[in-house]
């Protein structure tokens, strides 16, 4: 897979886990988030080059894509990472928690989803 179609994926997985969550179905969304996880892990793999492409989906019609790849990409962008959630956090729902969850963790230190 091209850094794009990791990209894509990884922004599917996202969406189909929130819509899994959005109707109970937990189990569904466990499957979806190993899957995104699993293909950060790729990103990953392929150094800033990777991360870079991950950073497209800081504009992303979905605020839960947002909020997924700002999250993952706090260490890597800080401050645009941190400006997506810090906006996303200003709302209410689903992607408002997560994105308010991030920001505590980056400010507590216990964030690690890419740890240098």
């Amino acid at each position: 897979m091209s850094l794009g179609e990791l990209v894509e994926a990884f922004a599917q997985h996202v969406a189909a886990q929130t819509d899994a969550i959005s109707r109970g179905d937990a189990r569904t969304g466990n499957k979806h988030a190993k899957r995104y996880v699993a293909l950060f892990e790729r990103l990953r793999s392929h150094g800033d080059a990777g991360r870079a492409a991950l950073a497209d989906l800081f504009t992303h019609p979905r605020m839960d894509v947002r909020v997924a790849a700002a999250a993952h990409l706090f260490r890597y962008r800080t401050s645009e990472a941190q400006a997506v959630l810090q906006e996303i956090a200003k709302g209410e729902g689903l992607a408002a928690f997560e994105a308010s969850e991030s920001l505590m963790r980056w400010a507590d230190g216990t964030w690690e989803l890419d740890p240098a």
